[in-house]
């Protein structure tokens, strides 16, 4: 999170007054709620969000490469607005999901349609 022209850009400026709504947010929620919501129920939503993240700031493999990520607050705040998403998404999907698998569960007569 370095800013090498020590500029702090004109959205941030903008938004010193109004305070971060999202940070306010997340601060109010209990630790345990932060926790269910930040993890995913199946290996398949954590893989994709893995897979997301790695394509976003790059995949070299860490044990061949000395990697370090150098960006503005701006950018790491875009990169976070776009991992939030994709896991809102992700978990919708997912949640979506085991609800269809407990009704076929419980009404076999659905699965053949």
């Amino acid at each position: 999170m370095n800013n090498p022209s020590g500029h702090t850009s004109d959205f941030w400026e903008s938004q010193k007054g109004s305070g971060n709504d999202l940070l306010e947010y997340v601060q109010s929620m209990s630790p345990e709620t932060v926790s269910q919501l930040s993890r995913p129920v199946s290996s398949d939503v954590m893989q994709a969000m893995e897979h997301n993240v790695m394509g976003l700031l790059g995949g070299l493999p860490a044990q061949h490469f000395d990697i370090s990520v150098t960006t503005s607050r701006e950018h790491l705040g875009r990169l976070l607005a776009s991992a939030m998403m994709s896991g809102y998404f992700l978990k919708g999907a997912e949640q979506r999901l085991a609800f269809e698998e407990a009704i076929m569960t419980t009404d076999p007569a659905l699965d053949s349609e």
